[in-house]
């Protein structure tokens, strides 16, 4: 799998917990985990002039991710945000404005970094500033041959509608999860049932996949040529923090290697409950997930 290239584009920040802080954002995190998982994945982002910046790359760093495509802000901080997990282990997010990853750029050697991947995964967030979004943009457009993954990634109220279309008009994997299905399907008009409202989504925006993760109630994965719904893995959660970067990770490198819905349906959700198992997001990956 180390032939697969796969960009994480967008926020790297630091979740602060009430525990301490753990190094995240959705895009770092399927970086770290197509990593972990035999693929080669690349963060494209940006942080700030300063000592959580200078840490973050780090531990990337010390992960075996190359961090060549991240750069440095000299006038605005890492981005951090305060995350607080609820009885179940689920998360929410408050995020402070003006950071680093809100002035992401595309340079020429993303550019050309862009131009060879094979997987792009970007997602709402990132694109809450213009700068940012801009930058997302050109480098999706400088990759006609990647398939490029929307994890929807609603956060707040960093999106609107037309950001959404605009993204998904981009894409040829959508990433949602059932509450952000929920929060979409009256703007968008879509069916009520979750099957149908993703089918309508698969067609409107001519999708290669549309996947729906539903927490311990399993996951969905509609093509145009068939369908997959599996229940939950079991597993004791110790939190979700990163677990459906684990699922887009897997679910890419699986599709890349031809497999049956199932099959890549089945391999994320295990990819995703070991996550949901660990403390944080860039946890150990064991060697019988990995794929050779």
């Amino acid at each position: 799998m180390s032939e697969v290239t796969a960009i994480g584009l967008g926020e790297i920040l630091w979740d602060v917990l009430p525990e301490g802080r753990q190094l995240g954002g959705a895009p770092a995190n399927f970086a770290y985990q197509v990593n972990a998982l035999g693929g080669t994945g690349v963060p494209v982002s940006r942080v700030g002039d300063d000592d959580l910046g200078r840490e973050a790359l780090d531990i990337l760093q010390a992960n075996g991710l190359c961090t060549d495509y991240v750069s440095i802000d000299p006038e605005h901080p890492t981005g951090t945000v305060l995350a607080e997990l609820d009885k179940d282990g689920v998360a929410t997010y408050t995020f402070p404005d003006d950071v680093a990853w809100d002035f992401l750029t595309c340079d020429d050697a993303t550019r050309q970094l862009a131009e060879r991947a094979d997987v792009i995964c970007f997602g709402t967030l990132a694109q809450r500033c213009p700068t940012s979004r801009q930058a997302i943009r050109q480098v999706l457009e400088a990759a006609p041959g990647a398939l490029k993954v929307y994890d929807i990634n609603l956060r707040q109220d960093f999106f609107t509608p037309g950001r959404i279309r605009d993204s998904l008009d981009r894409a040829d994997v959508l990433k949602i999860n059932d509450d952000e299905l929920m929060m979409i399907t009256g703007p968008f008009s879509l069916p009520s049932g979750q099957k149908e409202a993703l089918a309508r989504l698969l067609a409107l925006h001519d999708l290669k996949l549309a996947v729906l993760t539903r927490g311990g109630e399993g996951s969905l994965i509609i093509s145009p040529d068939g369908i997959s719904d599996l229940p939950g893995e079991p597993v004791e959660v110790r939190d979700t923090i990163g677990a459906g970067d684990a699922f887009s990770a897997a679910m890419v490198l699986a599709y890349l290697k031809g497999w049956s819905l199932d099959e890549i349906n089945r391999y994320a959700a295990q990819v995703a409950a070991h996550v949901c198992s660990r403390e944080g997001a860039m946890t150990d990956m064991p060697p019988e997930l990995r794929l050779k």
